[in-house]
């Protein structure tokens, strides 16, 4: 490619303000390792903006915030885009890959109030005041705990969805805390929500970057910044995600810690689905132990602390040993750790590089078990109302 020869990197990105506040985080994140290269961001819109009068489950797209970037991808027109991991399915299309999850911000979720409401909690809101969210999952929590209030769909960015909080159709919305965070907007979250109050999204408030699964060189120069110990966090909660078969389509959350105990280190994983009046709560909680999650104690949580990383040694033929400056076809003299990539997928996301494989294979054993624990307890009976009921709305709009 003609990018390729000239050393460019091109983005694909959201047009949204957060969006490109997200991909140009990633850009100077790597500007940092690479220098030399030179990043172009290719903006578009998805489905997801473009359709605003119908609330997200019942538009009938899994993918309506990636589809679009995700065919620029396999059409060549960008090298790698930059998602909000949380709206990335657990499938992602052939020849697609995660090559990294840079690290995570808050995952909870933040409720932001009008102001005529500012001293006011959930639990202290006038009877029937209404919430704005645009999300199964929270909806479906709000349901269950405060039954004295009005949950209202809210479609449109960050900017559009405060406009209308400020306009007095709402008196609060909840939105992710990290999307405020990012914006700068932090003086505008109200309080930020426990986890035992709302559980939060699967990949909630991480930034994952998506390329092809054969292109070696972007994911060799990604392989620096997958970080550790969110991978092992997300990588969990999609593999419980994935084992269920939610999305967007069924209210599930989950929360996730990773803390060293002594000597070992403990991923401990709680994932919940309700019925859409979040009257029915199936709750499960799983923990695993691990000597250690990156493949040196020495090794940091990020490239800008320390720039190595030790290669990983796995017992089949998967892997690949690869320097970030090597390129389909040319070279260039980038001066980047050398690393031996894995091609196993888990979940979507490229076997971290950094991180033990057992470490990585019990993670995603982890969700799993997560989830049939679930599925034990009548989870799919669950979801499955909801499902139906989105599927029927669905065809009664298309009809």
């Amino acid at each position: 490619m003609e990018s390729e020869a000239k050393n460019v990197i091109r983005v694909g990105s959201r047009k949204s303000e957060l969006a490109l506040i997200q991909t140009n985080f990633v850009i100077d994140s790597l500007k940092k390792l690479y220098p030399e290269k030179e990043f172009t961001i290719v903006s578009m819109t998805t489905l997801g903006d473009r359709v605003l009068n119908v609330s997200l489950p019942k538009i009938g797209e899994k993918s309506l915030f990636t589809k679009d970037l995700e065919d620029a991808l396999r059409n060549d027109s960008v090298d790698f885009v930059v998602h909000s991991l949380k709206d990335l399915p657990t499938t992602l299309p052939d020849g697609l890959a995660i090559g990294a999850v840079f690290e995570r911000e808050d995952p909870r979720d933040a409720l932001v109030l009008h102001d005529d409401f500012k001293d006011h909690t959930l639990s202290t809101l006038p009877e029937g005041s209404v919430i704005g969210t645009s999300s199964l999952r929270r909806t479906a929590q709000l349901r269950g705990r405060y039954p004295q209030l009005v949950v209202s769909d809210v479609r449109g960015n960050l900017n559009t969805r405060l406009a209308k909080l400020q306009a007095g159709q709402y008196a609060a919305l909840l939105l992710a805390s990290a999307g405020l965070q990012r914006m700068g907007w932090s003086d505008k979250i109200s309080k930020v929500l426990p986890c035992a109050e709302m559980k939060y999204a699967v990949g909630q408030g991480a930034l994952a970057v998506e390329c092809r699964a054969d292109n070696w060189p972007v994911l060799a120069m990604l392989a620096p910044y997958n970080h550790a110990d969110t991978y092992c966090r997300i990588l969990a909660e999609r593999s419980f995600l994935k084992t269920l078969g939610g999305g967007c389509s069924a209210p599930v959350g989950v929360s996730t810690s990773l803390k060293q105990l002594d000597t070992q280190f403990q991923l401990s994983i709680t994932g919940a689905v309700w019925s859409m009046d979040g009257v029915t709560k199936l709750e499960h909680s799983l923990q695993q132990t691990f000597a250690q999650i990156k493949t040196t104690q020495k090794h940091k949580l990020s490239p800008t602390e320390e720039q190595e990383c030790k290669k990983i040694k796995t017992d089949d033929d998967t892997s690949k040993v690869l320097k970030s400056s090597e390129k389909s076809g040319n070279t260039s003299d980038l001066t980047a750790p050398e690393f031996k990539i894995d091609d196993r997928i888990f979940c979507g996301l490229t076997a971290n590089a950094c991180m033990p494989i057992d470490v990585i294979i019990k993670c995603d054993n982890l969700g799993k078990d997560l989830a049939n624990a679930l599925i034990e307890k009548g989870a799919l009976e669950v979801m499955k109302v909801t499902q139906d009921y989105i599927r029927n709305s669905t065809a009664a709009k298309q009809s």
